[in-house]
Parts: C-alpha cells; sequence; structure tokens
C-alpha cells in the first residue's frame, strides 16, 4: 500500500518512519525543500529518528522524502501532520493546515483515505476541512474516506512512542473508521475508535489541558511553599505516596513545546464561540504567563536588585533532552529579566542557536544562573560558586 505524510516534522516524519518499517511505501510529503535534502541525503531532522532508520527505510525502498505533490495521487492512504500553532494573540492558527488539505484535495483521487493527526478544534474535520476536500477535489463525500487521529507525540521519552502509544481514531463514516483502523493496526498496538470526529478532536485537547491546569497549579502552590519555606520536590514525594487519586506534576519555569500551551488555547476558542466560558483553561492560561515573574522574584531575593547583574539561563529548549524551542517559555523569562536590567545570557549546547545569539559556555563568570531545562550532559559544577536559582523546586 502506498501512503503520503504531509508535513516531515516532529509527528509526520516519526509516523512516515513506523509505516515504513511495518511494511508500507511512504512518500514523505514537505514543502520544505531543505528539509527533503537533507532526508534524501539519510539525515534525520528530528532527534527521536535516527539517521540509522532514515537510511535503513530510504535503502530498502519503503521511504521517499519529495517535495513533489503528485505523490498524494497515487497513494491509498493520506495523513496531514503539519503544525497548528496559536498567533500572538493566543488564537487558533490553522494556516499551514488549511494549505496542506487544499493541497491535499487538489490531488486527491477516489477511495483514497484522508487521515488528519493535527491539532484542532471541534468540528474543524467536519465543517472546515471536509469542505475543502470537496471542492478542491471535485468528489462527493462517498467517494473518499476521512478520519482523525490525534497525534500523540513525547519527544525524547525513552518510554512512549508510536508503536506503544494508544491511537485514537473516529472517521466521518463507520467505512472511514474502519478503514483508518485497518490502517493503523499494522504499527499501533492498541486503536480506540471513538463515536464521532468532534469526541476525538475533544479528546485530544481534553488530554493537554488537563496538564496544562495541573502544571499551572503546581506553579502557583510553588510560590506558596516558596513563602513558608516549604520544599515542594518533598510535597509532590509525599503526596505520590498516594496509589489512587493523585498524578505528580512538577515546577518549572512554566508550561511550553508544542502542545500543552496550546490546545488548551483551541479548547478556550472553541467554547468561547459556542457561548460557553472555560474559566479553569483562561485563569491557568494567565497564571502560567506570570510564572516568570515568580522565578525574577525568586532571582532577586537570591542576589538583590538584577540592573546590571550577568545572569546565565540553563536549557532553553521547552524540556529536557531535546533541541525543540516552540513557545519555551524561557523567551518570557529572558524578557523580565532584561526588563529589570539584567544582562541576560543562556546556554543550552542542544539547541545551540537561538534568535540570532549562540549558546554561552558555562563558567563562573556570572552573577546568578537560572535553570529552565537541565539537559542530561550538562555540568553544573562548571559554574564554581555562582549562585543557583533552580525554577524545579520552590526554594
Amino acid at each position: 500500500m502506498k501512503i503520503t505524510v504531509v508535513g516531515q516534522g516532529y509527528v509526520g516524519l516519526p509516523l512516515a518512519i513506523a509505516a515504513a518499517e511495518a511494511g508500507y511505501k511512504v512518500f514523505g510529503f514537505d514543502s520544505n525543500s531543505e528539509k527533503i535534502v537533507r532526508l534524501q541525503s539519510g539525515k534525520s531532522v528530528v532527534e527521536d529518528v535516527s539517521d540509522d532508520s532514515i537510511v535503513r527505510n530510504l535503502s530498502s525502498n519503503l521511504y521517499f522524502p519529495t517535495t513533489d505533490h503528485k505523490s498524494i495521487g497515487e497513494s491509498e492512504v493520506v495523513l496531514i501532520c503539519v503544525p497548528t500553532p496559536i498567533s500572538k494573540s493566543f488564537k487558533p492558527n490553522l494556516e499551514s493546515l488549511l494549505t496542506a488539505t487544499a493541497t491535499v484535495g487538489k490531488n486527491l483521487r477516489a477511495k483514497t483515505l484522508v487521515i488528519i493527526e493535527s491539532t484542532i478544534e471541534p468540528g474543524t474535520c467536519r465543517n472546515i476541512l471536509l469542505p475543502i476536500l470537496l471542492s478542491e477535489s471535485g468528489l462527493k463525500s462517498e467517494e473518499f474516506g476521512l478520519a482523525y487521529s490525534p497525534e500523540r507525540i513525547d519527544p525524547s521519552s525513552r518510554d512512549w512512542n508510536i508503536t506503544n502509544t494508544p491511537k485514537l481514531v473516529a472517521g466521518l463514516t463507520e467505512q472511514s473508521s474502519a478503514m483508518a483502523k485497518k490502517f493503523y493496526k499494522e504499527f499501533v498496538g492498541s486503536i480506540t475508535e471513538c463515536a464521532s470526529l468532534e469526541v476525538a478532536e475533544t479528546a485530544k485537547l481534553l488530554e493537554n489541558s488537563f496538564r496544562f491546569i495541573n502544571i499551572t497549579f503546581i506553579n502557583e502552590l510553588a510560590i506558596y511553599c516558596e513563602k513558608t519555606g516549604i520544599d515542594i520536590r518533598n510535597v509532590i514525594e509525599a503526596a505520590s505516596t498516594k496509589p489512587y487519586g493523585f498524578m505528580p506534576f512538577f515546577p518549572s519555569v512554566g508550561v511550553g513545546g508544542h502542545c500543552i500551551p496550546v490546545d488548551p488555547m483551541y479548547l478556550a476558542n472553541a467554547a468561547r464561540v459556542s457561548g460557553v466560558s472555560l474559566q479553569m483553561i483562561e485563569l491557568a492560561h494567565d497564571l502560567n504567563q506570570r510564572t516568570a515573574e515568580f522565578i525574577v522574584y525568586r532571582a532577586e531575593k537570591k542576589i538583590g536588585n538584577l540592573n546590571g547583574k550577568r545572569i546565565l539561563v540553563i536549557g532553553v529548549a521547552y524540556k529536557p533532552n531535546v533541541v525543540d524551542v516552540r513557545e519555551t517559555p524561557v523567551a518570557l523569562l529572558m524578557q523580565r529579566l532584561k526588563q529589570n536590567g539584567a544582562y541576560v545570557f543562556w546556554h543550552d549546547d542542544l539547541v545551540k542557536v537561538w534568535n540570532g545569539e549562540n549558546s554561552t559556555p558555562l563558567s563562573n563568570q556570572f552573577d546568578l544562573a537560572i535553570i529552565a531545562n537541565l539537559h542530561d550532559y550538562i555540568d553544573l559544577t562548571k559554574l564554581g560558586k555562582v549562585e543557583i536559582v533552580d525554577s524545579r523546586s520552590s526554594l
């Protein structure tokens, strides 16, 4: 079976390789020609996929990175895995998804199954994407399949990957659902069929809204613990002994990444359009924006007035052991530090270059170091006697 995976990034590339490993002939389509050239030369573009796996599937003639959209017309299954970020005003940005869907529609042939994996608001598949596919293809809805199966990618995870992470599937019709389940069954161990497209769309948003709210709550609780001299890490450890009804979350410099700070905004926006206010999400969003101010407060408590002080922020990626800086909360933290007159530097040899600046080496030439995300390679002893504020704790 020939398939095309539209988008060869953090979601699309692991999916394409997993499908190729299962024996599908996979076209990895992306409009970014530099990315495709890199993939064609056997070099991965995400840390969760090794160069060896790219080379192996290129050599077996099962993976074909391409910028040629004609592959869509040759495929029995087309998956759309493009980014759906938020705008500067925290509203859904579907520009890439709409463009990709139109491209698929222009090249769509009868009996093809289209699966959307990008994160979207409830109703997007049925009310926005389906009309585009119909208009661009000239086909009738019964002449092709449409399904939604939200991505569940945890970058750098040692435990969870495409094959062992349970998959949600929903189709426009029962036939579309069955086709999608049959496709994924070849390389995914557990598949759950949802009652409708909207259930699957909302479930994805619930998953990350749950994490968003709880991480924000822990960051807020950290403020209380700091004020009262309680070590929040000890509190979490103690609470985690309860075998039911509790899940540990940990303090941080704020919520970041391609999902957790983004997906709740999709759900909140959908709710507002429906005349409903999801106040828990909206409050969590506001509190998350203030987390950086608490870290600045702790910095001032540690070394006094920040004006003219040299501060090193350690780890600018949104989580440990990844190079991904999408929606990283470190950006807001550095902005707040600079507003207080500090000279701000950053160290992250995984990211290396960010916002036109290079990673600064660890040394003892700073007044303060703030640990945002601690990659495994980082040796804090290189800081010497530099004062440290650890965003992962409250003290």
